[in-house]
């Protein structure tokens, strides 16, 4: 498949609806996508089975907190000089990236640099969605090294980071992004094609795409986006149940950036005064309650949305007197095994409780 410019948009609005609330909000990373492609021209979606065994495959990102994404702009060089240091650590050239998760923002990390290397873009992440920490990507679950990893920053700054042990390598890099600012551009696990095709999440960017183009085109037909989004996820294979779980109104909202993360809660109120929705946050939503009991929880898909458009609300742009629909979808199988939940699930959050599948709270199984 060849990324032109007009898909974007697409690819925007569904990563958006995968990030689970986070990954950072995609307007400023479709800009700069946008201006890289008017540069430097199209450039190609691959499928990981094409990747030969020895290629050089590296996944990008932001981290930092969200709220921070929405105020510093980013230079727009920041994933180009991260991958060129790269490569001069690796001793030879990229042959293609892809991002490290495929939510919000981070959906988009990759592209500049792709049109920028002329390289091409793996149809695949790390994370099937967005997660707050490096050491929650599937690599890191299946037992891969995070380094050499690259700190990049919009002033300037580059920073290597070696060690032998992710969750350091994300710690350093937590107290590295807090100091550059709030945020900062990784390159980390870089993968051999091998390594790529036997555990990145294959169909990802493909899934957005085709999410972002389902919404789109049922707000031109005047349908129903809510069904056509369901329609579309299902019909990726990667997220096969879906449901609206709560309509109403935002009538609370608290939300800090605290240690390198945006993390709160928001409380929706039914409208007719019918029930109440409680969503705690870190980057990502995490959890949500109605009148107390749970209907959804990490790693299954969270996501705030304006019931009119469709359009994601990620967790730095929720505000008061929103009306809004929640809408939550299975999470990748992958995230679902027992070794991924222990990093993943919802004690990994100190949520205190264990993993329950949407389906399975909503009473959708079979659907």
């Amino acid at each position: 498949m060849r990324i032109e410019r007009s898909m974007l948009a697409d690819l925007a609005r569904g990563a958006a609806f995968l990030g689970s609330g986070g990954g950072g909000d995609p307007y400023y990373s479709l800009l700069l996508a946008e201006a890289a492609i008017e540069r430097c021209g199209a450039f190609d979606l691959v499928a990981p089975d094409s990747l030969a065994d020895d290629a050089l495959v590296v996944p990008c990102g932001w981290i930092g907190a969200p709220t921070v994404s929405v105020e510093k702009l980013p230079s727009g060089h920041e994933a180009l000089a991260g991958i060129r240091r790269l490569e001069q650590i690796m001793g030879r050239p990229v042959d293609a990236v892809m991002p490290i998760e495929i939510g919000g923002g981070n959906g988009l990390a990759p592209l500049i640099a792709a049109a920028e290397l002329g390289v091409p873009v793996v149809d695949c992440d790390g994370m099937g969605r967005a997660f707050p920490e490096s050491q929650m990507a599937i690599f890191n679950i299946r037992g891969l090294k995070a380094c050499p990893s690259v700190l990049t920053a919009s002033c300037g700054a580059l920073t290597v980071i070696e060690t032998d042990d992710n969750l350091t390598h994300e710690r350093i890099a937590r107290a590295l992004s807090v100091a550059l600012g709030g945020i900062a551009h990784m390159v980390e696990y870089p993968l051999t094609g091998a390594e790529a095709r036997a555990h990145a999440i294959a169909g990802s960017v493909s899934a957005a795409i085709a999410t972002g183009a389902a919404i789109r085109e049922a707000r031109a037909a005047r349908a129903d986006p809510f069904d056509a989004l369901a329609e579309a996820l299902r019909a990726t294979g990667l997220y096969p149940h879906c449901a609206i779980l709560f309509d109403g109104k935002i009538v609370d909202l608290e939300r800090e950036t605290r240690g390198g993360f945006s993390v709160g809660r928001v409380i929706v109120d039914g409208f007719g005064g019918h029930g109440r929705m409680e969503i705690e946050f870190q980057n990502e939503n995490l959890v949500a309650r109605e009148n107390g009991a749970i209907r959804a929880l990490v790693p299954d898909l969270i996501t705030v949305m304006d019931r009119e458009t469709a359009d994601t609300i990620t967790t730095e742009r929720l505000k008061y007197g929103q009306r809004v629909k929640i809408v939550a979808a299975a999470a990748p199988a992958m995230l679902r095994e027992p070794r991924a939940l222990r990093l993943v699930g919802p004690r990994a959050f100190g949520l205190g409780t264990d993993f329950a599948p949407l389906e399975e709270l909503n009473g959708m199984e079979g659907t």
